[in-house]
């Protein structure tokens, strides 16, 4: 090699390792993937299982990931007094459903990056555990979620719910029958119009705690449906969510 062609050699081993130096350390094909979805909740509601999840927007070294075409979710079943039950064991979960986020089917909603599902195949007396997995539209599965829990017991009784209208706002009235056990945590309530389907996700960011409720971000002509679910706290330490009220409906009144 001539020494014009060695020095070219030099300054170009050079100008590779400075190159690599500032690409930072090795990113092992394992930590390429989508990370694990995290606030994984499942809560029984009326006598279904609402599941709740937010999918990853990193994945498992830090960096934006785009490409999540859906969520594959196991599910395990257990009777509540089963002893000695392995919630982490993999070979006892089934696949229940795999999720595609440009067709999800009626039972599964979406709310940014959070998607809400009803698992109706659910019975009194047992306990329900889920875990989900991401996956990329190269059909690359992700990091598997942490397991979520829920003992679904008989369904609580539903609140009453009463109506009123007024110029400018609705007042709703709440009230529920008092159980032998548990204790009131507060109220969910749910709101739809014609043309907005009842969504999955409550009006009220946290529970309701009183007995009235005012809803005065209304549009004038529009008929608004409400539906309400009390939240117990159960004797077993969950919350769950009781079967849903009978539907009032209202819309603001003209002014007099």
């Amino acid at each position: 090699m001539s020494r014009l062609g060695h020095s070219a050699l030099v300054v170009g081993l050079s100008m590779l390792a400075t190159a690599c130096g500032r690409k930072g350390p090795l990113i092992y094909p394992d930590m390429l993937v989508p990370a694990a979805p995290a606030a994984v909740t499942a809560q029984q509601s009326g006598s279904v299982v609402k599941l709740q999840f937010a999918l990853p927007d990193k994945d498992r070294a830090g960096r934006l990931v785009k490409d999540v075409a859906g969520v594959k979710i196991s599910k395990q079943t257990n009777d509540a007094n089963q002893k000695d039950v392995c919630r982490s064991c993999t070979t006892d979960y089934h696949l229940f459903r795999t999720l595609y986020l440009d067709l999800l089917p009626a039972d599964t909603q979406r709310f940014g990056n959070r998607l809400i599902l009803i698992d109706s195949d659910v019975s009194s007396g047992n306990i329900y555990s889920y875990s989900i997995v991401p996956f990329t539209s190269d059909g690359v599965d992700g990091a598997t979620s942490a397991v979520a829990d829920v003992r679904v017991g008989t369904s609580l009784p539903a609140p009453a719910v009463k109506i009123e209208s007024f110029p400018t706002e609705v007042k709703l009235q709440l009230s529920f029958q008092p159980l032998i056990t548990g204790q009131l945590l507060g109220y969910n309530l749910y709101r739809s119009t014609a043309t907005s389907p009842r969504s999955y996700q409550p009006l009220n960011r946290e529970p309701l705690k009183g007995a009235e409720y005012v809803d005065s971000a209304l549009e004038r002509g529009v008929k608004y449906h409400y539906t309400a679910r009390t939240l117990m706290v159960l004797e077993s330490g969950g919350i769950a969510e009781s079967a849903e009220s009978q539907e009032v409906e209202g819309m603001l009144k003209d002014d007099e």
